[in-house]
């Protein structure tokens, strides 16, 4: 399955034109014969947005994944994006799956909150685990910082997903969790781990692009430069099996032996 990663920080504080930037980027990538295309963390309204979040947040059914829906359809393409989920008195940094004829798939909600600019301003997610399928793949979802801890991504192997996705905002001076930690992540649970992320200065902070795509076996099918990007790369149904029969670490695991890491 042919999968785009929109590496862009979109334009902060304005969903309209973030929809309309994911609308062109769709038609692009389904021009190219990609199936699936993926935002970063926090694409529809920027991540830097401070006080204007309440404003800027949106139910998981609101008016943008209605707008986001209809380009899916439109498109034929299947989208993922991050942005911040508003429900009762709570807000969520989270990201929606939406399938190539518009139907919503999938919604996560990071669980992991990163430093207390994150934590001011998020609830956290509950649900470790949100998988829904996408063709042939098990399709699942975690949210930048959640990536770095191996429980979650060992807890998505173990559930069967074999594309995870994550959009992020992976900002300097942690350029080695792209370079580095993504492909082991992949390594060691025999899956695909597509890593998307905001580039550039945006207030505080300044991000360091670098959207990298790794296999099963460790290698880097695809990564990203530090400028605004569509990136391609092929994802075999196939190859995850394959690489759990060649390197069975989920096979070869002593539960019994991991009480003391809870």
């Amino acid at each position: 399955m042919r999968t785009a990663l929109l590496q862009s920080s979109g334009r902060p504080g304005e969903v309209a034109a973030n929809v309309a930037a994911l609308d062109a980027a769709a038609a692009r990538a389904a021009g190219a014969g990609a199936e699936l295309i993926a935002a970063p963390e926090m694409f529809l309204t920027g991540y830097a947005v401070g006080d204007d979040l309440p404003r800027l947040a949106e139910p998981a059914d609101g008016p943008s994944a209605e707008a986001l829906a209809a380009v899916a359809a439109r498109h034929g393409i299947a989208i993922a994006y991050g942005y911040p989920e508003r429900d009762g008195a709570a807000t969520y940094n989270a990201a929606r799956l939406i399938a190539a004829d518009g139907t919503p798939l999938a919604n996560y909600r990071k669980t992991h909150l990163y430093g207390d600019f994150e934590r001011a301003l998020f609830t956290p997610g509950e649900d470790p685990v949100v998988q829904a399928q996408v063709g042939a793949l098990t399709v699942g979802l975690l949210i930048c910082y959640d990536v770095e801890f191996p429980e979650n991504t060992r807890a998505h192997a173990l559930a069967g997903t074999d594309l995870l996705l994550v959009p992020t905002a992976l900002m300097h001076p942690y350029r080695f969790v792209a370079e580095s930690l993504v492909p082991v992540r992949a390594f060691e649970n025999q899956m695909y781990v597509a890593y998307v992320n905001r580039t550039g200065p945006e207030g505080e902070f300044d991000f360091v692009g670098l959207s990298t795509l790794a296999g099963p076996d460790g290698a880097v099918t695809a990564r990203a430069g530090q400028r605004e990007e569509l990136l391609f790369a092929e994802v075999d149904p196939l190859l995850p099996a394959a690489s759990r029969k060649a390197n069975p670490y989920i096979e070869d695991r002593r539960p019994g032996l991991y009480g003391a890491l809870a």
